[in-house]
């Protein structure tokens, strides 16, 4: 399958992100004095922005290679949902899958940025566990949804309280029985309730810390791929793709793995690699591409997003543009 044909093919691509989603905000200014009342910088404030993040930047990262992707998730009927919903909007995303919820705040990250240095993050959010009736919303949401016909569903778990045992294994089984794709992107909560998935994609700190393994990867090889057929026979997932951050990639189906090298970069902010990597490699699932080539353009995309500031989603030409070098 040549380059034009793979990314052609994604534009054709539905898939359902489910997850917690927040607003990352940042305020910019300039450094020019430390404060005579504490031995801290004074921002000349300049600018204030609000993007989508967290499962919601996976949704970025799909609609910029053209797929059309559709957010599940439950945010607070606050003015953060407001400004969640109207950043929707502004993208031209679907809010079919979105509810809103009185009883729970819409988590807000905020950056304090100085002569581009991030100097602090403020969180505003509330992360204990979602309740039982809006677990059946979320779940009843997802499912009708999934009826709709879609090629994949992205779990995206940041840990903010959506993602329950309940929600996990109700909406994997639901998946599964309807043949659709089901790729994951977890935190160390709930690590192991993510069993029967297509893909699971852990970083390497995740991976050991889900485990309780510890090893050197550059020179621990053997053990690192015996802790992965230790996660494989506790998942039965059948992809493990694992983001090595300087050192790359690693990919394993049934007994094929492939490790692919980082490529050299100016890196300037890993926020949101994982959120592009998930999205790349659940795309090229859909079209059929082999394992090997999932993770090199998997790795190729996370590694471009690091060369920008602040959480962005790829940019499908520049991305192109990369492919075209390594085939």
């Amino acid at each position: 399958m040549n380059v034009d044909s793979i990314f052609e093919q994604f534009s054709n691509k539905k898939i359902v992100v489910l997850g917690d989603v927040m607003i990352d905000a940042y305020l910019r200014g300039a450094v020019s004095r430390i404060s005579p009342e504490a031995p801290v910088p004074i921002i000349e404030f300049q600018k204030a922005e609000s993007r989508l993040g967290g499962a919601a930047n996976v949704a970025l990262n799909l609609l910029s290679l053209g797929a059309q992707p559709i957010i599940c998730s439950l945010i607070g009927d606050d003015d953060g949902g407001a400004n969640f919903m109207d950043l929707l909007n502004e993208k031209s995303l679907s809010l079919e899958g979105i509810i809103l919820d009185k009883q729970r705040k819409t988590t807000i990250k905020t950056r304090v940025i100085g002569d581009n240095q991030h100097l602090l993050r403020i969180d505003d959010e509330e992360i204990s566990p979602i309740n039982s009736k809006q677990e059946n919303s979320v779940i009843d949401r997802v499912k009708k949804i999934l009826d709709s016909k879609v090629d994949a569903l992205i779990i995206e778990d940041y840990n903010k309280g959506l993602l329950t045992e309940k929600v996990i294994e109700t909406v994997i089984d639901y998946a599964n029985e309807l043949g659709i794709i089901v790729t994951v992107d977890p935190k160390r909560d709930n690590f192991f309730a993510y069993k029967n998935v297509t893909l699971f994609k852990p970083n390497l700190k995740e991976l050991k810390e889900g485990l309780n393994v510890v090893f050197d990867i550059e020179t621990g090889k053997t053990d690192f791929e015996m802790a992965i057929n230790k996660l494989e026979e506790r998942l039965n997932n059948k992809i493990s793709l694992i983001t090595l951050s300087e050192h790359g990639v690693f990919i394993k189906k049934n007994d094929e793995m492939n490790y692919t090298p980082a490529h050299h970069r100016k890196i300037s902010d890993v926020s949101g690699a994982g959120d592009t990597v998930i999205s790349v490699a659940t795309l090229c699932l859909t079209v059929g591409l082999e394992v090997k080539k999932i993770a090199e353009i998997s790795n190729l995309a996370g590694g471009l997003v690091c060369e920008l500031s602040g959480v962005v989603p790829i940019n499908k030409d520049r991305l192109k543009e990369e492919v075209f070098k390594i085939t």
